[in-house]
C-alpha cells in the first residue's frame, strides 16, 4: 500500500480550505510543498498543453486558484518527472512529493483526495508489476496466463472496491479502468515477442484465435486515451508486438530496427482514423524512434515515411522540426551555432575553438549515474586518443552547473553550459542525454549522432 506521508500538510490546507468553503461554480485549488526541489517551479498541463507555470516560494511551496477549470485529467511536472492528478467540480487538491523519490512519495489530500491517491497506488502496483515481471516471459503460454491472470484479478479487486468506496464520476472511471486494463494487456502484447527472443521458441501461431480479443474493447480513436500515459505504454507494446511478428526471422531482429518503426507507423496509419488522433500517434511513435536510433541515414528514411502518413502541417509540429534540424547536422556542414557559455559566464563561440578533432558530450545533474559513467569513460579515451580534444557541455541551470562543477573532478578539455535548452534541442536535435557529437580538426561535422557510451564508439575516433 502507498505509504502516506503527511508532514507539511496541515499548515497548507488551513489556509487552503479557508478560502475554498463555497461553492464557486468550477472554481479549483492546487497548492503542495516540494521536498528537495530540481527545479524553481511545477508546470500544470492538460494533455500536451502547459496551462500554468507555478513558482515555489522560500518554503518550496506552490499554490495556485484556477476560477474556471473543467473537470477531467490534468498533469503536473517537476522537471523530470510528472504525475496525473483529476479534478472533479470544485476539488481543492494538494500533493506533497519528494523529487529524489518522486513516483513513491507523491501524497494528495484535500478535497478530491481519495480518488488520486487511488490512482497514485495502482500506479505504484503497476510500476512493481513492470519491474518484476520480465522473467515471466521465459514462462510455457499457461504458465504464464495463470501468473498474470492472478495479478489482474487483484487489481481488479482494488478496483471495483475503490469505485464503491469513493463513489467517482464516470469520467474518472474511464481513466482507473484503463489504468487497471492497459497493464494486464501490454504484458499480453509483449508476451509473443519477448518470449521468442528469451527463449527462441516462436509461440505466435500457437496462441489461442481469442487471445488478443481485448483490443475489440478499445476505442482506439478515443481523444482522452491519446495523452494517457498506460495508454501510450499499452500502444507501443502493441504495435511493437505486430511489427515484430510480422518481421520476424530467426529471433533477432531488434524492436527499435528501422524497418520495425516504419511498420509501426504503417499500422498506426491503419488503425487511427481520427485525424487528430492519428497524428499525436504517429508523433509518439517518431519520438520513442528519434530518442533511440543515433543514425542520421535512419533517421532520414523513418522521417519521410512520417511525413507521408502526418497530416500535420502546422509550423509548430515538433518532428517536422526535428526532420529539417536533422538535415542540417549530415556530415560535412559546421554545427549551427547555439548559445554556450564557460564557468566565468563569458560566451563561446565553438567555430573558433576546434583546431583539432573533437567529441562534444552532455551530462546533467539530474542524471548523476550518467555524469559518473561518463566522465569515467572520458578518462580512458583520453589515454588511448591524447590527440582527441574533449568538450563537455551541461544542459542545467547556472547555479546548479557551478554547484557540481565545484564539488566534482571533471576530465575534459573544456567545459561548457547551454544557454538555452530549447534552441539545444531545435538546432542540434538534442533529445539524449547519450548524444555524442564529432568534429574534424577544421570544425566540420563527422557525426552528429553517436554515443560516446557504445562499446564501439572509440573506433570512429
Amino acid at each position: 500500500m502507498l505509504h502516506l506521508h503527511r508532514t507539511g500538510i496541515l499548515l497548507l490546507l488551513l489556509s487552503l480550505f479557508a478560502s475554498c468553503g463555497k461553492d464557486d461554480g468550477y472554481t479549483a485549488y492546487f497548492s503542495g510543498q516540494v521536498t528537495n526541489p530540481k527545479v524553481p517551479y511545477v508546470l500544470f498541463s492538460r494533455g500536451n498543453k502547459v496551462l500554468d507555470t507555478i513558482p515555489l516560494d522560500k518554503q518550496n511551496r506552490f499554490s495556485i486558484k484556477f476560477d474556471s477549470l473543467t473537470p477531467g485529467m490534468y498533469s503536473f511536472r517537476h522537471e523530470p518527472d510528472y504525475q496525473y492528478i483529476y479534478f472533479d467540480k470544485n476539488d481543492s487538491l494538494t500533493v506533497t512529493f519528494n523529487s529524489d523519490d518522486f513516483d513513491r512519495s507523491v501524497v494528495f489530500s484535500g478535497r478530491g483526495e481519495r480518488k488520486n491517491n487511488f490512482m497514485m497506488e495502482l500506479y505504484t502496483m503497476n510500476d512493481a508489476d513492470r519491474h518484476n515481471a520480465y522473467d515471466l516471459y521465459d514462462l510455457g503460454y499457461k504458465e504464464f496466463m495463470k501468473a498474470i491472470d492472478s495479478v489482474y484479478s487483484k487489481k481488479k479487486a482494488f478496483y471495483e472496491k475503490s469505485k464503491k468506496d469513493i463513489q467517482w464520476s464516470a469520467d474518472f472511471d474511464f481513466y482507473a479502468k484503463s489504468r487497471t486494463d492497459f497493464s494486464y494487456y501490454s504484458r499480453k502484447e509483449y508476451y509473443p515477442y519477448i518470449h521468442v527472443r528469451r527463449t527462441g521458441n516462436n509461440i505466435k501461431d500457437s496462441l489461442p484465435t481469442d487471445y488478443y480479443n481485448y483490443r475489440k474493447t478499445i476505442n482506439f480513436n478515443d481523444k482522452r486515451l491519446t495523452t494517457f500515459s498506460p495508454f501510450l505504454r499499452y500502444l507501443n507494446s502493441m504495435l511493437s508486438n505486430m511489427a515484430i511478428t510480422r518481421n520476424f526471422k530467426n529471433g533477432n531482429l531488434k524492436e527499435d530496427a528501422l524497418v520495425n518503426n516504419i511498420e509501426k507507423l504503417n499500422i498506426a496509419d491503419s488503425i487511427f482514423k481520427e485525424p487528430s488522433v492519428k497524428n499525436q500517434i504517429l508523433n509518439s511513435i517518431a519520438f520513442n524512434y528519434l530518442l533511440e536510433d543515433q543514425n542520421i541515414l535512419n533517421n532520414q528514411k523513418f522521417l519521410e515515411r512520417y511525413m507521408q502518413l502526418s497530416t500535420d502541417r502546422s509550423k509548430d509540429n515538433e518532428i517536422r522540426k526535428m526532420s529539417i534540424a536533422t538535415k542540417k547536422l549530415k556530415e560535412g556542414p559546421r554545427l549551427p551555432a547555439v548559445g554556450l557559455v564557460d564557468v566565468n559566464n563569458k560566451p563561446v563561440d565553438l567555430s573558433k575553438d576546434i583546431d583539432k578533432q573533437t567529441v562534444i558530450f552532455f551530462w546533467t545533474s539530474c542524471a548523476r549515474a550518467h555524469l559518473q559513467n561518463v566522465h569515467n569513460h572520458v578518462a580512458l579515451l583520453k589515454e588511448k586518443h591524447p590527440d582527441v580534444k574533449f568538450i563537455a557541455i551541461n544542459v542545467d541551470k547556472d547555479a546548479e552547473w557551478k554547484r557540481v562543477m565545484a564539488s566534482e573532478p571533471f576530465v575534459s578539455d573544456i567545459q561548457l553550459r547551454a544557454v538555452d535548452y530549447r534552441e539545444l534541442k531545435d538546432k542540434w536535435v538534442f533529445n539524449k542525454i547519450n548524444r555524442t557529437i564529432i568534429l574534424n580538426a577544421d570544425g566540420t561535422i563527422k557525426n552528429a549522432f553517436t554515443d560516446i557510451l557504445d562499446p564501439k564508439f572509440g573506433d570512429e575516433l
